[in-house]
């Protein structure tokens, strides 16, 4: 194991789940959350009770509220913060990065208005620091199935992180790999980003689809042709297709769309079920990344010019309020044709 001390950038609850695995190493950890009276809560009661309630937090955690605190000597910055506040983030903390830092995104999502994925994101942030060729900072990303209840609760989880260069991935599989948390190493950043962001897209679909009381046999074609989608998307830019088939694409498709601790799936099942999105999102505490991806999505298959009809479907239902009925009914009586990835 590598001895490191470990910031992670975001205090809900997979921010809060991950440090589960990393206390259970000894690593010394910051965990950086936005509200000051939150993280105040944090360190009198070492419980999430807002976003992970029952998880005590490991004894080499101290919870921060400022960025400079949580940032300035620490080897590994695990950010964990919503799409949509990512840049904003990442910008306010880019100055405090150590030289030779890593920087992982385990965010899932991609941003509205530039349609960059979270390491893009961070990539265009470093490369306009002033200091940006002296620093040599390390960027990756981490994901695959991993509920944070179930990772807070020790049950055994495996994810990957990618990293363009292999010995940055090597090191951060070694740093964070415990004897209940396994860490693959990888390549395919833009894979791994990618099916980790669109697996919520078509989470929501499944849910719907659950929501309108359709069986399983739904929800394996969805999951299916769902995969088929991310994967044509991914294959257009760059993404190595076996990436698909592992932790980040297939084994978190799954596991989002049919796992009952799934937001992105619950959003869709209360769609499903007649409620309008609104009301819904109302009633969230957490953040369901799986609808503002589905407009940055379906911005990005047209861009690059990929059929993806389930995404298609899944955006008119949150952005046109289009009838979940009407929308499984224009799936299906699509034209036929061969079965193709």
């Amino acid at each position: 194991m590598t001895v490191e001390r470990i910031a992670v950038i975001g205090a809900g609850s997979w921010g809060t789940a991950l440090t589960k695995p990393i206390g259970d190493l000894g690593q010394t950890i910051s965990l950086w959350g936005h509200r000051k009276e939150h993280v105040a809560e944090l360190k009198a009661t070492r419980q999430n009770k807002a976003y992970l309630p029952g998880y005590r937090l490991p004894q080499t955690v101290t919870p921060v509220s400022d960025l400079r605190e949580a940032v300035e000597g620490h080897t590994i910055v695990i950010m964990v913060v919503p799409s949509h506040v990512f840049r904003e983030v990442f910008t306010g903390l880019e100055p405090y990065l150590e030289r030779g830092a890593y920087v992982i995104s385990a965010s899932k999502g991609i941003e509205n208005d530039s349609l960059l994925t979270m390491t893009q994101v961070m990539e265009e942030i470093l490369a306009s620091s002033a200091n940006a060729g002296e620093r040599n900072i390390g960027t990756a990303v981490l994901s695959g199935p991993s509920f944070a209840k179930e990772v807070a609760a020790g049950i055994p989880t495996a994810v990957t992180v990618a990293s363009l260069h292999k010995d940055t991935a090597i090191h951060i599989q070694r740093a964070l790999s415990s004897h209940l948390f396994r860490v693959y190493a990888a390549t395919d950043v833009i894979g791994l980003e990618l099916g980790g962001a669109l697996k919520n897209i078509i989470a929501i679909g499944a849910g719907i689809c659950d929501g309108l009381g359709y069986g399983t046999n739904t929800r394996a074609a969805l999951i299916t042709r769902g995969l088929a989608e991310i994967s044509r998307l991914g294959v257009s830019m760059g993404a190595d297709p076996l990436t698909f088939s592992g932790l980040g694409g297939l084994g978190d498709l799954v596991l989002t769309c049919t796992g009952d601790l799934s937001r992105n799936r619950t959003v869709g099942l209360k769609l499903g079920q007649g409620k309008k999105l609104d009301i819904i999102l109302s009633e969230m505490n957490m953040v369901a990344e799986g609808v503002k991806t589905t407009r940055s999505a379906w911005n990005l298959a047209k861009k690059v010019g990929v059929e993806m009809p389930i995404l298609e479907q899944v955006y008119q239902v949150l952005y046109q309020d289009k009838p979940c009925k009407d929308a499984v009914r224009d799936l299906l009586a699509r034209s036929l044709k061969e079965e193709q990835w």
